[in-house]
């Protein structure tokens, strides 16, 4: 958490360089309302992400592919208006930037104004680097993001790691440091061996946050429904449940229940009173 005379501080994509250069981890969550972002941000997270993933977390959808800018500016702009301090990044959505340069800084536009996030993200190394390079003209910070990218989850075959051969290894690499050319002024690194990780992160000058890529990368960022352990469809293997929330709440959803049907909720202190004179003059 960062603090000034015991006041929290904003994060923008200098503080959040800046702790690269310090050795400070960078701490980021996902997030897609107003109520979550509040509580997140008050916790003192760095970045909230307002990923895709809400198109699997939020809408039940199979993958992310699916999700529109419709549904990306809905979300982000409920948690921009939730978040005081953390740095809000908005997704941008599958076909939203890949076909062309234009649509992608037109979208990424529409994202910062309609959002009000302060930096978007998109998947891709080097084919997407004209894309980052003409948003960052445009003065929008991007973060890239690398290894798995769930939007290409089809042409992978699957959620598969990244970069375990020389070739592909080699690939992510170079990679990485073409999009800090490019201008991201920050790389997700998803599904990639921690070594790897590792070594991209002490490559490149730009802070790397990792999802499955070990404790080497800048910084972290995971789904808040996985960390929670409110999303049961599957569990990853870098997910760890830091709360069983999802089991608390299932147990406060059964104890409503059971009060509603045994009719002891609402008791007498969660009730309104009347004049017993008016209640007699109707009937």
């Amino acid at each position: 958490m960062r603090r000034r005379n015991g006041e929290k501080m904003k994060n923008t994509v200098a503080t959040v360089k800046q702790q690269k250069k310090d050795g400070d981890k960078i701490t980021m969550l996902t997030a897609y309302d107003y109520s979550i972002a509040r509580l997140m941000d008050e916790s003192g997270i760095n970045m909230l992400l307002v990923g895709d993933s809400l198109g699997m977390v939020m809408l039940g959808y199979e993958d992310t592919l699916s999700v529109t800018m419709e549904d990306m500016i809905h979300h982000t702009a409920a948690v921009s208006r939730g978040a005081k301090n953390a740095l809000v990044v908005g997704d941008m959505p599958f076909m939203s930037y890949q076909t062309s340069v234009y649509d992608a800084v037109f979208n990424a536009g529409r994202l910062m104004k309609e959002g009000r996030c302060n930096a978007v993200k998109l998947e891709g190394g080097a084919a997407v680097c004209p894309q980052i390079k003409a948003i960052t003209e445009a003065s929008i910070p991007v973060i890239a993001h690398i290894g798995l990218t769930p939007q290409s989850v089809n042409a992978f075959g699957g959620f598969k790691v990244q970069g375990k051969s020389e070739e592909a290894a080699r690939r992510l690499l170079e990679e990485a440091k073409a999009v800090e050319e490019a201008g991201a002024f920050s790389v997700v690194l998803e599904c990639v061996p921690a070594k790897l990780a590792a070594l991209i992160s002490e490559s490149i000058e730009i802070p790397t946050i990792g999802i499955g890529a070990g404790a080497g990368c800048d910084g972290q960022v995971l789904v808040y429904q996985d960390m929670l352990a409110m999303f049961s469809d599957f569990k990853p293997k870098f997910v760890k449940h830091f709360a069983d929330v999802g089991t608390m709440m299932k147990d406060g959803f059964a104890a409503y229940i059971k009060e509603v049907k045994e009719g002891s909720f609402p008791a007498e202190e969660h009730t309104f009173k009347i004049d017993e004179d008016v209640i007699k003059k109707l009937y």
